[in-house]
């Protein structure tokens, strides 16, 4: 079983960063491949980041390439994503999900087992 616990969303201007932590609780959190999903209102859920159990690889959605980045710390079972340079089109709110596998590549949405309860982040115009 693991928890995982987002925190670091809020309000930020267009152009801003903000960086997101998730906080994972529970045994071998560097089994776990770990994901970065968002949804927007009247939206569907979409990826934005993955990145694999130890943190070498990574993959990022083409909307966030070169503006977002997923890293991981084993040690603090926390993975984070850095998000710069935010656009008004990034509101959503923000879920972090662990996927057991050791995969080095993006991992199918329905391999995640567990998620997060989510952080909003707003960007205003």
């Amino acid at each position: 079983q693991v928890q995982l616990v987002e925190s670091g969303g809020g309000l930020v201007q267009t152009g801003g960063s903000l960086r997101l932590s998730c906080a994972a609780s529970g045994r071998d959190f560097s089994r776990y491949a770990m994901g970065w999903f968002r949804q927007a209102p009247g939206k569907e859920r979409e990826f934005v980041a993955f990145i694999n159990w130890s943190g070498a690889s990574t993959n990022h959605a083409d909307s966030v390439k070169g503006r977002f980045t997923a890293t991981r710390d084993n040690v603090k079972n926390t993975v984070y994503l850095q998000m710069n340079n935010l656009k008004p089109e990034d509101t959503a709110v923000y879920y972090c999900a662990a996927a057991p596998s050791y995969s080095n590549y993006v991992v199918p949405v329905g391999r995640y087992e567990y998620w997060g309860q989510g952080t909003q982040v707003t960007v205003s115009s």
